[in-house]
């Protein structure tokens, strides 16, 4: 019997191939797993994704870095008062959209917007229902509303005092800004610092003025913080902050007086408004130094609301040449004494002098007779003058035009300062020069020129910066000192010069008896200039004139200069003249009354604070300092002039004792005095007008709260 073969058992086959799959799905699991071992192994040693570093990602996101803004540097007068300073202010925007919830479940979005429009209208110049109508919109659905001028500039006060009511949707952006605290201030020569972006930073950068010549000092450099946080924002336990403190700009001090800046522009903004001048400028000089004491110009603006800025950009004090006229012929009488060429009691023809087929006339066609030249000086004659350019030869006449500086830079350092010009090829235009027509020159170059008169020949470079000190280290920088820039005449020159300036006032037939003071000899040239048509030739008419006058005082030993220029006013019933003096005057009068009494009264200020406040206003007062306190509290918390600072005679100091503070009575106060008030105060400001206060929204007496808003009217007194 034959054995058949054993066929294989459908089980086996069953087995066998699950054992193959198994052994498949373990290989592909394997590979898999020697897949992701591996590539996790490249990142853990590479640490790197597709050309990412993925520590440094880790580190970037779990790492904050806040940039820590520096301050830029304050600008001071003379008395170390802040005239353009740093401050922050913030704008206000309310998110309308429900979806804006935090971690925690927190709304942040507005979730009570009646509550949020009472609050706007009691902190900000905006009426509750116009606040509420911006919160309800009637159309779309606005991620955020914002509020205009009404929720821009909003002071850190007022801020605080928003956020104290804890309102859900309210959110505050911080800007940087710049104060002004005196409004319209020598606003060219200070300039103006604003914010620009470059680079995705926003810092204040200078544009006009001091700002912009003295930007690189005044401008700090932001400092840094580094640290480590976890996903909810909290530093990680065990790590350390990386810190780069901030480095703030240098402070910039000038030679300006606070006091004599106000009267000048006080001044100069009457005289503005009675004849709506195409420009005026107007500078009080140390005779002595150089240094620039009060300067502006017309047309102006307010730094502080921009009011006017778009007039004029130009600081028309050296970035303006123009034709100076009869002021001019005090060099030419320098040059033709200091040349040995002079003989006053000499005599020509006056009212016309023929120079070649050309005629120069004088002011007074049909002359004054046959006179001496000392007369013609003080009744500013043009046919004086081109004789004395005659006979002192066209190139001596140069040279001096030379040695007097003009026809080059002052090397102020302020901004586009220019040179002037001078058409000097014929005899004609030679004679011209000689009363100031046919040159070209800017009021830094005439300042500069007659301190060579006032000086007794020494010729001082005008300078406006005393100093410039780092903040940080308290350390001066650079300081800056009288310069002598020449000496294009002598002393016994100068002096003679002054003499004849004096005939111009003091002599019958002297044309400056406006100028005179009482108490005081005044040495004065005046100017009138025709106004160039832009060609060839001059406008003409009465009101296409520069009128202008360069007065000395005392006559025989100068303190102070003082130059001002009118162009193309609209003269009604007063002369030139007697508004030009009416600048003059009282500005003058005002610093010499300084010098006297500055000698004697000058004293620094105290460290009063922890002290009772009887004692500290014992202490300001023999110091004659006139004092404001701020609160009802027995003793000083805080005083508003630090130690050791010079107080100037009248400086009003403010001394904060803490408790209720009540609002005094601002008539007669400055703007700076109540822009300082508000600072102090945390109340919100808005002035009308400039000078001094007039009327003042809030009464003496009011109890101020923090957020409340002042209106003050200020008008120009003498």
């Amino acid at each position: 019997m034959t054995n058949s073969p054993k066929r294989p058992n459908k089980h086996t086959n069953t087995r066998r191939n699950r054992k193959h799959f198994g052994q498949f799905l373990f290989l592909v699991f394997f590979a898999v797993f020697c897949l992701i071992v591996g590539r996790f192994s490249y990142i853990s040693i590479g640490k790197k994704v597709q050309n990412v570093n993925l520590s440094a990602a880790a580190q970037r996101l779990y790492t904050a870095n806040e940039t820590l803004k520096a301050k830029r540097g304050t600008i001071y007068d003379a008395n170390n008062q802040p005239i353009a300073e740093d401050t922050s202010v913030y704008s206000l925007y309310v998110v309308l959209d429900k979806r804006q919830v935090g971690l925690n479940g927190q709304k942040l979005y507005a979730t009570n917007k009646e509550k949020i429009a009472t609050v706007l209208a009691k902190n900000l110049p905006i009426t509750r229902q116009k606040a509420l109508d911006i919160l309800t919109p009637s159309k779309g659905h606005p991620f955020q509303v914002e509020f205009g001028t009404a929720g821009q500039n909003i002071s850190l006060t007022t801020k605080q005092k928003i956020q104290s009511y804890h309102l859900s949707g309210i959110n505050f952006v911080q800007q940087e800004s710049r104060l002004y605290p005196n409004g319209v201030f020598a606003s060219h020569l200070i300039g103006l610092a604003q914010s620009q972006t470059k680079n995705g930073q926003t810092n204040l950068t200078g544009t006009m003025g001091i700002e912009q010549a003295f930007n690189r000092e005044l401008t700090g450099t932001d400092g840094s913080q580094k640290i480590k946080k976890d996903m909810y924002g909290y530093q990680l336990p065990g790590t350390k902050q990386k810190y780069q403190k901030a480095k703030n700009g240098d402070n910039v001090y000038t030679t300006l007086d606070t006091r004599l800046q106000t009267l000048l522009e006080t001044e100069m903004s009457s005289v503005q408004s009675q004849v709506k001048a195409n420009s005026m400028n107007a500078v009080l000089m140390n005779a002595k130094t150089g240094a620039i004491l009060a300067a502006t110009q017309r047309p102006t603006f307010n730094a502080t609301t921009k009011s006017g800025l778009n007039n004029v950009w130009r600081n028309t004090l050296v970035q303006d040449a123009y034709e100076p006229g009869s002021t001019m012929k005090i060099f030419t009488l320098a040059s033709s004494i200091n040349s040995g060429n002079y003989n006053g009691n000499a005599t020509y023809q006056s009212g016309r002098y023929t120079i070649g087929n050309q005629v120069v006339p004088d002011w007074n066609t049909s002359g004054w007779g046959t006179i001496t030249y000392n007369k013609g000086f003080a009744v500013s004659s043009n046919v004086a003058m081109a004789h004395l350019e005659q006979q002192m030869g066209a190139k001596t006449w140069k040279k001096y035009i030379k040695r007097f500086h003009f026809l080059q830079s002052t090397h102020s350092g302020l901004p586009g300062e220019l040179s002037g010009d001078i058409a000097f090829t014929r005899p004609i235009e030679q004679a011209d020069t000689a009363f100031g027509q046919g040159i070209q020159v800017t009021v830094f170059q005439m300042l500069q020129a007659l301190t060579a008169v006032s000086n007794d020949g020494q010729m001082m470079k005008p300078y406006v910066i005393s100093k410039v000190v780092d903040p940080n280290t308290h350390k001066t920088v650079k300081r800056y000192q009288p310069t002598t820039v020449g000496n294009p005449i002598s002393a016994s020159t100068a002096q003679a010069v002054r003499k004849h300036m004096e005939d111009v006032v003091y002599k019958s037939y002297g044309i400056g008896s406006d100028y005179k003071m009482s108490g005081y000899r005044v040495a004065v040239k005046t100017g009138t200039a025709q106004v160039s048509s832009g060609k060839s030739g001059y406008l003409s008419g009465d009101d296409n004139y520069l009128y202008s006058v360069a007065s000395m005082v005392p006559a025989s030993n100068p303190k102070y200069v003082m130059y001002i220029t009118m162009k193309q006013p609209h003269l009604g019933s007063k002369t030139a003249t007697q508004l030009l003096a009416s600048v003059m005057k009282p500005v003058m009068a005002r610093a010499l009354q300084e010098d006297s009494t500055s000698k004697t009264t000058q004293t620094k200020m105290p460290d009063v604070t922890g002290k009772s406040l009887t004692a500290a206003t014992k202490a300001l007062t023999k110091s004659n300092a006139t004092v404001t306190v701020l609160g009802n509290g027995a003793k000083v918390r805080k005083q508003s002039v630090a130690a050791g600072t010079t107080l100037y005679r009248d400086q009003r100091v403010f001394l904060t004792t803490g408790g209720q503070v009540t609002l005094p009575s601002l008539t007669g106060w400055s703007k700076g005095d109540v822009v300082k008030l508000a600072q102090l105060v945390g109340i919100k400001l808005t002035t009308n007008g400039d000078g001094y206060v007039t009327k003042q929204s809030l009464k003496a007496g009011t109890t101020v709260a923090s957020g409340s808003t002042l209106t003050i009217t200020l008008k120009q007194n003498k």
